[in-house]
């Protein structure tokens, strides 16, 4: 199964009752159809992406990196490469590599959360889809080239360090961990 195909089914069974995530889900999907270079960053038009809310083994913090480019605080993430099996494949590989942490997991039942959000010419939108990993007990991270620093944040912390859209995918990172501990 191509990295495409793959994505187009990741999105097909990405359930959210959200009437935002739904829009974005369709929006994803009919880029999906009409571009089949939709997953590669030469894609003018966007492209997808994955990323992952690295958060520690006691479910209490969460690693944020200041990206180099963008001088905000931001989930691990970035382009899908040829050789990533999967976007939950590239969704761990940027996290593995952008946190120096080996040995993240992915929470299983797939991303929980989408977020499309404008980037500079040429390009014009990424359509990022976003999971959670769980760095393993001990874990210490290294910063990467692509960040100006990294750092551990408490949940309460988050609002005070990051935009809108990483204090998103902490709430429904939550929620999908408290229905986990539910179900």
């Amino acid at each position: 199964m191509s990295l495409h195909d793959d994505t187009v089914r990741v999105l097909e069974t990405y359930d959210d009752r959200d009437d935002g995530q739904k829009e974005l889900r369709r929006i994803y999907l009919e880029h999906l159809a009409a571009r089949p270079d939709g997953m590669w960053k030469s894609c003018g038009a966007g492209h997808v992406t994955a990323s992952a809310l690295v958060i520690d083994a006691e479910r209490r913090r969460i690693l944020l990196t200041l990206h180099k480019k963008l001088g905000l605080w931001l989930q691990m993430g970035g382009h899908c490469e040829p050789q990533d099996t999967s976007l939950a494949a590239a969704a761990l590989r940027e996290a593995t590599e952008e946190s120096g942490i080996r040995g993240l997991t992915l929470l299983p039942g797939g991303p929980v959360q989408l977020d499309r959000h404008a980037i500079p010419a040429p390009c014009h939108w990424h359509l990022d889809v976003q999971y959670v990993a769980v760095a393993p007990v001990g874990a210490v991270a290294e910063i990467s080239e692509e960040s100006l620093d990294l750092r551990w944040f408490g949940y309460d912390e988050v609002a005070a360090v990051a935009d809108g859209s990483v204090v998103r995918l902490l709430d429904r990172t939550r929620a999908a961990l408290s229905a986990r501990v539910r179900g």
